[in-house]
This record gives structure tokens, sequence and C-alpha cells, in this order.
């Protein structure tokens, strides 16, 4: 796993400092090539043939070709081999050379063959022309900013902003999207100008031009096959999916959350011989947040070697070291639980496997259930959905706990109230037009068209079935999953130099799945109901019976107490809080959450995040988790003599 960035200039110097500012994603190996039409930067994390002769940037046996890369291609033996007999020579025995060489037999179209997770860029010296390339399902992230003839790019934003002549003006659309959904919707960032490669598509830069093509998307197509069929293949195509993720020169662990997914990859790498398993969860004090005891059956049941970390409430400086790590404002709630369990599984390995995807893939979440339920409760009429049922649920009280029947039903009617041509995704959006209007400022608000579900319907435009789980589950991949799990995923893992293999997401696999009749993956109310049946004997049933809990935080509760001063100084100091947002209207949402009138830790968490966001990557610039401390603490004091 690495690190990579570059430019279409020359320019030692800039490259060298922007791969510095990446060393958490390659401590072992870094590297530069610089030429009249480029700038390419490598930082490595070795984890296949730890010899020098992996170091990036690396080329072809000719030098006209050269390829910096982030990530793994599982299938790097078999592409091997293949390109060996049409005479290719190898002087390693990584699977970046692989890359090398099948982009000079088959050009950009090489990522087809490619099932992995990658970020890469490649110069193509005879053509003058650069590519870049992120795999199919977005697990690696690939960032570029383009203006007048100048392309640079990176596999984090905060490679991007070392160019001086980059500008760090925020684009008040994506501020609006990020309050709603918790991240920016891609291809668009937080900045202007500053863009995501999309998954599966490979960017052409020549001439001072872009061209972007799309070389995968998720197609719909039931085989109309017996239960029995769609079980045993899952069985088969993930297990094949673990054994290829287990390919490591480096010691190799799993997260265990003691959810349905991740003990489903304990139990497959146990069929697959890994022993001992070393295995990674986490516990909360408060029993409605924590899964241990789910966890520490399945350990006991496959004698793994077995890790527990234990979350205390968060310290302002926890926060802050994610935020500089995410780049740029996501306000997910498991972002720190899981920077903290990747920090503790870095003591003892180098590779973890992951449960990232099942939930899209197979329909998972709570808000599948939702989306189905709606279709019943929007028999009634609206009136009495919004005039009758909507204002009495505002009267209940927010409960502690994380979930809970009466925050379930209150979540459920909200998230009902907002437009259909939203899908599932009401249940994942925290907003409402009446909420949107007083939320912003008014000079901020003449800067915003106030469609929340326009990334919706771009990506919608482009599925192809009408079937609405199926139209769900690829909403999902194309959303919340890369800009928020598979985000998470990476940036706190490689935070702390960790790679994160993730096997529900194998193209192969996901292909698969969406051949299967949706009311096999949602059935009645069931969420998961084919997986469960296919995992019968493998995992124990009363882990197969279990609902989605997931990795989160009691933020809502720790805004509460614990971090009550914390919430009021940060926002209170802010300059982006101030500005682009209606004061009067934040302190009411304050007094709302503290009074557990309501519970407002979605917005008040996504404020918090962005202040602190702007404060490094605005006001301070973006390596300034030190200056950051000092400024957090000289507000402290400030405040203090108020």
């Amino acid at each position: 796993m690495c690190g990579i960035a570059g430019f279409t200039w020359k320019d030692e110097y800039l490259v060298a400092r922007m791969t510095d500012t990446i060393t958490h994603r390659g401590p072992d190996q870094h590297g530069t090539y610089t030429d009249d039409g480029v700038s390419l930067g490598s930082r490595r994390l070795s984890i296949i043939d730890l010899s020098e002769n992996g170091r990036m940037p690396l080329a072809n046996e000719d030098g006209t070709i050269w390829v910096t890369y982030n990530g793994e291609i599982y299938n790097f033996p078999e592409l091997r081999e293949e390109l060996h007999s049409r005479g290719h020579t190898f002087k390693s025995n990584t699977d970046t050379e692989v890359i090398v060489h099948a982009y000079e037999d088959f050009g950009p179209e090489c990522v087809r063959k490619f099932n992995g997770m990658f970020a890469f860029a490649i110069w193509d010296s005879r053509k003058r022309e650069l590519i870049l390339a992120r795999d199919r399902m977005g697990i690696k992230p690939l960032y570029y900013y383009l203006k007048g003839e100048k392309l640079v790019f990176g596999s984090e934003m905060k490679v991007i902003l070392e160019d001086p002549n980059v500008e760090r003006e925020i684009s008040p659309q994506s501020l609006y999207y990020y309050m709603g959904y918790e991240y920016v919707p891609t291809p668009n960032t937080i900045f202007k100008n500053i863009y995501k490669l999309p998954p599966g598509h490979y960017l052409r830069f020549r001439d001072g031009e872009i061209d972007i093509t799309r070389y995968w998307d998720l197609q719909f197509k039931d085989q109309d096959q017996p239960k029995e069929y769609y079980e045993s293949r899952l069985r088969e195509l993930l297990t094949e999916s673990v054994r290829k993720r287990l390919i490591s020169d480096v010691p190799l662990g799993v997260f265990l959350s003691g959810g349905l997914d991740s003990s489903a990859i304990v139990a497959l790498m146990s069929q697959c011989g890994v022993d001992p398993i070393q295995t990674f969860s986490l516990g909360y004090e408060d029993p409605t947040f924590s899964e241990l005891p789910y966890a520490q059956l399945i350990a006991d049941k496959f004698n793994t070697k077995h890790t527990v970390l234990m979350i205390d409430p968060v310290t302002p400086d926890l926060v802050e070291e994610a935020v500089w790590h995410l780049d740029e404002p996501m306000s997910e709630l498991s972002t720190i639980p899981f920077y903290m369990i990747c920090k503790k599984a870095r003591e003892h390995v180098t590779v973890c496997l992951s449960g990232e995807g099942g939930d899209e893939i197979l329909v998972g979440y709570d808000r599948f259930r939702a989306s189905k339920a709606n279709a019943y409760y929007s028999m009634l009429p609206k009136i009495i959905r919004n005039g009758l049922v909507g204002p009495l649920m505002n009267l209940l009280p927010d409960q502690s706990q994380k979930k809970g029947a009466v925050n379930i039903l209150k979540r459920f009617v909200e998230g009902s109230m907002l437009p259909e041509e939203a899908g599932h995704m009401r249940w994942q959006y925290f907003g409402t037009p009446r909420h949107d209007r007083n939320l912003f400022s008014a000079g901020m608000m003449a800067d915003i068209t106030l469609d929340p579900f326009a990334p919706v319907r771009d990506l919608m435009a482009n599925c192809g079935s009408s079937d609405r789980t199926d139209r769900e589950i690829y909403l999902d991949l194309k959303l919340p999953m890369p800009e928020i799990v598979l985000m998470k995923a990476d940036r706190m893992s490689m935070a702390h130099s960790l790679e994160v293999r993730v096997p529900f997401l194998d193209h192969e696999f996901v292909e698969f799945c969406a051949t299967i009749p949706g009311d096999m993956k949602l059935k009645g109310f069931e969420t998961k109901h084919i997986f469960r049946t296919a995992m019968r004997g493998i995992v124990p049933d009363s882990i197969l019976r279990r609902g989605k809990q997931g990795f989160s935080l009691p933020i809502k509760n720790w805004l509460r107490n614990e971090m009550r001063d914390y919430m009021q100084d940060t926002l209170a100091s802010s300059p982006i809080i101030r500005d682009a947002f209606n004061g009067e209207y934040i302190q009411q949402l304050v007094k709302e959450h503290l009074d557990s009138r309501a519970n407002h830790n979605h917005v008040l968490w996504g404020l918090i995040n962005l202040a602190i966001w702007h404060r490094m990557f605005v006001e301070d610039g973006p390596n300034s988790r030190s200056r950051g401390k000092a400024a957090r603490q000289e507000s402290r004091l400030g405040a203090s003599a108020r």
C-alpha cells in the first residue's frame, strides 16, 4: 500500500515535498521521477516483495513508461505469467511492474484486467500523456486539481495543497451537500477546482486537455436460479476472495466487530488454513453501543489471538488527528473508532481484512428496511403523516441509547417526510428544507442551490434496473460507500501505515451478487437474507440472527457531557461557522440538544468537524496539527477569561 503524488511539469523539489506530506501512507520506501512534462512521487508501504526492486516510480524495460501506484492487484501472478509469455521481462516480484507491462500491451484499457484495489498514474513519454486510474469500487482514493493547462494529483488532498498555486476556495454548493450527507459527493470536493476521480474511471491528460472514461459499472440481471445455487456461489466466491487477500509477506489480521460480515471473514480465513488468526475489536462501557460479547464468541469459536480496545470519551486531540488525516470534512460517527482500532492493530500486523461493502451489496442497513416500510406508511394520507404524526414525533424527547424504539421511530418519520426521489437515501440525509433555510447565513444562501438530491438523480440516470432494491444497492455503491465507508477505511488505516483489504468488494463477487433477486436479499424485513442462509453451519446461529450495529460513538451523549465545552468553544471561535452559518439557529440547536429535547448530534458534529478542518486547511495550511492544538488551547484560555 502506498501514497502517490504528481503533476504535469518538472519540479523535483515540489514533488518531493508532496511525497513527504504522505509519509504515513508509505514509511518503507520513497522515490520521485521527473521529466519535461511530468513529476511523479511515491511513498511505499512494502507488502509484497520487500526488496528495493519494488521501489516506485517504476519503469518498463526502456524507460518510456513510468508508473506510481497505490493498492494491490490480487491476480498479478496470473497476469505476470501472461505478460511474460508475451515477451515482457520482470526485475521484481511486485504487482506494480505488472501494471507497467499491461499498459504497454493494452493501453489504458489494461484496468479491465486488474482484480484489486488501486489508484495509479502512468506517464507515457512517447505520447506525452498522463493517465490516472481508480479501481471499480473506489477502495483507493485519487484526487486531481485542474486549472488551465496544469493538472496536479495525489492520494490525498493535502498533497495537492502543497502546490502554492492551488487556491483554497471553498465551494458553497459542496458545503451545502456536506451538511446534509456528512460528506461531499463525487466528483466534487469541498474546494473549487479539486475533484475526485470517480470509481471505475480513468483519466487521460494530453496537451492541456482531459478525457475521462468510465470502464466499469454495475449491471443487474437476475439469473432465475434456485436459492441453493445462489447460496453455494456466494460461499464459493467469497471464500476465494478471502483467499486472494491473504497473499502477504508481512503479518496479517482481521477486524472483528461481532457482526455477520466480519464473523464470516474470520470463519472463511479459518477454512483457508490461517492459524492463528489475529482479531481486533472495539468496546464501549455503554452496552447499547458495544458488540464485544458477539466478537468474543467468534474469537473463542475460531481460537483467534484476540485483542480488545475499550473506548473512553475521545479527546479533542484525537478528534483533530482524525480530521487532519481525512483531508476534507466527513463527519461519519464511526471514523474515530476506526482510527483507534487501526492504531491498535498496527502494533501487531501490517495488513487487516475488514467487512466493508457487505451491507451495501447484500442489503444490510436499516435504511433498506425503512424504504420498504415507507411503501406501506405512505398509504396514509399526507395530511396525517406530515400534519399529525410528524409533529407528534417531534414532541418525543431523544433517548440516550444508540437505537431503541423511540429513536428508530423518530428517525423513520423524519426521513419519510423528505422527497421520494431520494429513495432510501432519505434515511441517510440529515437535513430538511426548513432546516437548510435556517442553517446557512444569508450570504451563503445566495450561492447555494437548495436541491439536496441532485447527486442522487444524476447517479440514478445510469442505473439499468427498475427494481427498487437494485436501485438502492446501486445508489449505496455510488454515494455513501466510496465517500464514507471506503474513505474512512483508507484514511484511518493509512494514518497508521496499515493496509486494509475488503473481500466483499471483489468485483467478481459484487457482480455475482447483482444477479441475485432483490427479494432474496431483503426478504420481508430481514436484511441479508440470502447471506444469512448461505452462512449456516459456518457462522454461529446467534450471529446469523443479529441485526446491524457497526462501529459508532455515543457522540450525542458526549456532546451533552464530556465534550460540551469543547463543542461550544470550537463553534464560537470558528470564522467559517460565523460567516457561513446562522449563529442564532446554531445556538438553538445546541440548546435543544443539551436539553435532550432533540438529537442534533449529526449537524453539531458536522459543524465541529468543519470548524476544525477549516482551521487546519484554510486558516493555517495543511500541515498544522501542532498549530491547531495551540490555537485550540488559546481559544479555551480566551473563553475562560471571558
